[in-house]
């Protein structure tokens, strides 16, 4: 028997993508001309340019002035936390009814935006880190994906803001990941994760966590020799062990440690011995190299990071809330192009269905949805 065909158009891929975002995030129109589907054309068509609105309004035809844009940005877009709650909501729309049947390995990550201007009302708007791209000052959002079977579904994101506990920001997440009825088998977290607060958390929680170690304690060269987990990256062979942190309150949290330990082998043109260390808790694991390939799994998260760049729209507003919003149209763009691969161009296989990303690039998706609103 004959396996049905479907040929996905780009008037098909804009329709899917325009209704979702009518429909979640519930903008209003600002004026006769200045509908919804006005505003949500110009962001379409800043986001696969990936230029500003002011560039998308000189481009089109027929659309208002980039003033009367930016004005209906301003008047329509809800609060921060109700923006962020709707931007939530479209990002699980796509989301593969699978996920929902077990429990999901998920990876957390926390990205940041550089930022050259000063705070809009209030200074812990701006989170401070490690200088980079000319700046120490950054809009931070933290998201959490699922990883299933190579594809990254973005199942929620939040705004961080200076000063903000890293485990009330992994308890939002986590929260929200489980109201669109996704639940952790496991936690993927980076390092910047390492410490008690999010450790103490997540063991509440009773949710299994792997994430690297930070190097603490004194270094190998100082008289007394190493000390805290300094000891752990000494190692020349491959171990287990266990470590308790301690915060300056006094509170303490104790994980099991991995030592894998490997030979660079001229990869990134290094020669040597490597030594990596994982933190875990909740699970008992098969072996180093189970440890090391699972965790492997968390840097597929700086692929969806950068196919975020190809989308994200440029602006010089220093609104939180414009910028919260520019970042959720990129995530959610993202998330259809995974679904359109999930549930349309992939093709049946032996236990289950396979991807084929040459059908449709990222890239592509974008063009389409230009060409749909410029002829429009």
């Amino acid at each position: 028997m004959r396996h049905p065909q479907y040929t996905v158009t780009r008037a098909d891929v804009h329709h899917h993508t325009q209704r979702r975002l009518e429909h979640h995030l519930r903008l209003t129109d600002y004026s006769r001309k200045c509908t919804r589907q006005v505003l949500l054309a110009v962001v379409l068509t800043a986001a696969a340019r990936l230029t500003s609105l002011f560039v998308a309004c000189q481009r089109l035809l027929q659309v208002p002035s980039a003033e009367t844009v930016r004005k209906a940005l301003l008047a329509t877009l809800p609060q921060q936390a109700e923006l962020q709650r709707r931007l939530n909501r479209a990002l699980a729309a796509d989301r593969p009814k699978a996920l929902q049947r077990r429990r999901q390995r998920l990876a957390i990550d926390l990205t940041l935006i550089p930022y050259h201007g000063q705070p809009f009302a209030k200074e812990s708007e701006i989170y401070r880190s490690q200088a980079r791209d000319g700046t120490s000052h950054f809009h931070a959002y933290v998201t959490v994906y699922v990883i299933r079977k190579g594809q990254r579904f973005t199942v929620a994101f939040t705004a961080v803001e200076q000063g903000e506990p890293l485990a009330t920001v992994v308890q939002r997440l986590l929260r929200q990941a489980a109201r669109v009825g996704v639940r952790p088998s496991l936690v993927l977290l980076d390092r910047g994760f390492d410490s008690v607060g999010v450790i103490r958390y997540l063991q509440a929680a009773r949710s299994p966590f792997l994430m690297p170690v930070v190097c603490r304690g004194r270094q190998p060269d100082h008289p007394q020799g190493p000390s805290g987990t300094q000891v752990f990256h000494q190692w020349k062979q491959s171990d287990w062990g266990s470590y308790t942190l301690t915060e300056k309150g006094g509170r303490t949290a104790t994980v099991g440690i991995c030592v894998k330990c490997r030979n660079y082998r001229g990869q990134w043109k290094k020669h040597g011995r490597q030594t990596l260390v994982y933190a875990y808790w909740g699970f008992k694991p098969a072996s180093w190299h189970w440890v090391q390939e699972t965790y492997r799994q968390r840097f597929a998260i700086e692929t969806s990071y950068r196919q975020m760049q190809e989308a994200r729209i440029k602006t010089c507003r220093r609104s939180p809330v414009v910028r919260l919003f520019l970042i959720g149209v990129a995530l959610l763009l993202r998330n259809v192009w995974v679904w359109l691969h999930d549930e349309v161009l992939s093709t049946p296989w032996r236990g289950g269905r396979r991807i084929n990303l040459e059908r449709l690039r990222f890239k592509t998706l974008l063009l389409w949805l230009l060409h749909v609103v410029e002829e429009t």
